[in-house]
C-alpha cells in the first residue's frame, strides 16, 4: 500500500500509521508569502514545517509537488554562491523529506521518494527512492 492523503488533507495515511499534520498559523502565513511574494511553485497540499528552510535566493527555482512533507529544519536549496550557480530544484509528489535533510541546488526528486533525516541529497533520485546518509545513498526497504 502506498502513502496517500486523506480527503480532508489533514491526515497522512500510510500502511503502518496515521500522522496528524495540522497547519499552524505561521505555516499558513509562510505558504501565502512563498506563493504570492516570492513566486515559488508549491502545491497547496504540501506540508512544510515552520522551521524548514526553503531558499529565497532563487525563489522561482523551487518546485514542490502535491502531498509532499518537508519536516523540521530541512533545507531545500536553489543556489550556490561560491560557484555562482542558480538551478531549479524539483520535488515530486508524495515525497517525504526528513528532519534536517539537505537538498542541494538543481536536484530532481522523483515522486513517492523518502529522504531520511539528516541525508544530504547531491544527485537526482528516481521515483520511489529511499535514501539516507551523506551523501545520500539508496537503501533497501526494511
Amino acid at each position: 500500500m502506498t502513502d496517500r492523503i486523506a480527503p480532508d488533507d489533514s491526515v497522512i495515511v500510510t500502511s503502518t500509521r496515521s500522522v496528524k499534520r495540522a497547519r499552524s498559523l505561521r505555516q499558513r502565513l509562510d505558504a501565502l508569502v512563498r506563493k504570492r511574494v516570492w513566486g515559488m511553485d508549491i502545491h497547496p497540499s504540501a506540508w512544510i514545517a515552520a522551521s524548514a528552510y526553503i531558499d529565497r535566493t532563487w525563489p522561482r527555482g523551487i518546485h514542490i509537488g502535491e502531498n509532499c512533507v518537508i519536516d523540521e529544519e530541512a533545507s531545500v536549496l536553489t543556489h550556490d554562491m561560491t560557484r555562482g550557480i542558480y538551478f531549479d530544484t524539483r520535488i515530486g509528489s508524495d515525497t517525504v523529506i526528513g528532519v534536517r535533510a539537505i537538498i542541494m541546488p538543481g536536484i530532481t526528486i522523483g515522486a513517492g521518494s523518502v529522504i531520511e533525516p539528516g541525508a544530504v541529497v547531491t544527485r537526482d533520485l528516481p521515483e520511489g527512492s529511499r535514501v539516507r546518509g551523506n551523501p545520500a545513498r539508496q537503501v533497501e526497504d526494511d
